[in-house]
């Protein structure tokens, strides 16, 4: 029996290969646990085009995230915020520099992407990492004003 792999199986193979097993290993253990789909020609067919259709999404991310990482380093954010006898009153959050990217850019950035090696407490331009996915970084030059 031909059995296409849907799931890693430590002592058979890897996701996605197609392997010979004995009719009761297949059916009974990995068909029936969900390892394992019987290999006929619509499911092989299925599958691959499935993985195609991944392998395109993944490119299209990767493509959508260069984008906005080419349109993040281009250009300079903005957040005002109150003076203080020293610096600025409270600080500059995560929550605060999605906000403005979203507000300027139009880009929608998650706060947990956003890497900030020190709280921004005081005025001036800062230099601002962050995770877009895939490995991809891109540096953000921040500006804090004060009002």
């Amino acid at each position: 029996m031909k059995v296409l792999l849907i799931k890693d199986v430590k002592s058979l193979g890897k996701k996605g290969e197609i392997k010979e097993v004995k009719d009761g290993y297949g059916q009974n253990f990995l068909i029936a646990k969900g390892f394992a789909k019987l290999a006929t020609p619509d499911v092989v067919a299925n599958w691959k085009a499935e993985q195609e259709r991944l392998a395109k999404e993944l490119k299209e991310e990767i493509e959508r995230f260069n984008k906005e990482k080419k349109i993040l380093e281009d250009s300079k954010i903005t957040i005002t915020k109150k003076l203080a006898p020293v610096g600025i009153q409270g600080s500059v959050k995560k929550e605060d520099i999605a906000q403005a990217i979203k507000e300027q850019l139009k880009i929608d950035i998650d706060k947990k992407h956003i890497e900030l090696k020190k709280p921004i407490k005081s005025t001036g331009v800062f230099t601002i990492d962050i995770k877009l996915g895939h490995g991809i970084h891109a540096s953000v030059k921040l500006e804090v004003e004060g009002e």
